[in-house]
């Protein structure tokens, strides 16, 4: 789907920066659309823990460099990783080069692996807080959007009791937005009825 470009204000959540291609379709084909993949659910939680102190946009521009650098988030390759795979990554200028947030993303693989081992759902775990189907959102403007909910306090509690790292009710609730556990597109932005009907029954 290629990115549909609206002229008149209001069409589209301001936050998504007409002028950066990369930002709109983020925006239009992605942003809010409900994902139930478990490893796809951990590369998102993985790239918001990265995101911590920066701006979304900075991670997003960077997110084919994360996806070579770690395997393309395969939790079982990414749980083996050693000191000689951290020191490539510290190396790597095109990730965020940081020594806490890559051991956490090698950690969190783990937990990952174990919390499988166990019987124990990702998908479910995560989607559970909303009681298996997306929060419907009806802000009329983006100042109105929180930065995080209760929901997304629990949700971060239950993360940090299994061991992950970086993912405060903050970081949390971004990434509930994005993987559309939440739909917070304004309700004057076209995206809003698109991504509520995405959501299942």
């Amino acid at each position: 789907m290629g990115v549909r470009l609206y002229e008149a204000e209001g069409h589209r959540c301001s936050w998504a920066n007409p002028k950066d291609p990369l930002y709109v379709a983020y925006h239009d084909e992605e942003w809010g659309v409900p994902e139930y993949d478990p490893r796809a659910l951990w590369e998102k939680l993985v790239l918001d823990g990265f995101q911590a102190g920066l701006s979304w946009i900075t991670i997003l521009k960077k997110r084919e460099a994360f996806r070579a650098a770690f395997a393309d988030f395969d939790p079982e390759v990414v749980a083996r990783f050693g000191e000689a795979d951290r020191a490539r990554l510290m190396a790597d200028a095109g990730i965020i080069r940081s020594n806490a947030k890559i051991d956490a993303a090698i950690a969190g693989a783990r937990i990952y692996l174990d919390m499988r081992e166990r019987g124990e759902d990702f998908t479910r775990f995560l989607w559970d807080f909303t009681g298996g189907k997306p929060i419907q959102n009806t802000w009329d403007q983006i100042g109105q959007v929180p930065a995080q909910t209760p929901i997304a306090v629990d949700m971060a509690k239950a993360l940090k009791a299994k061991g992950f790292k970086f993912c405060g009710p903050v970081i949390v609730y971004a990434f509930m937005q994005a993987v559309g556990m939440v739909n917070d597109h304004v309700t004057t932005c076209f995206r809003h009825s698109e991504v509520q009907k995405l959501a299942h029954p």
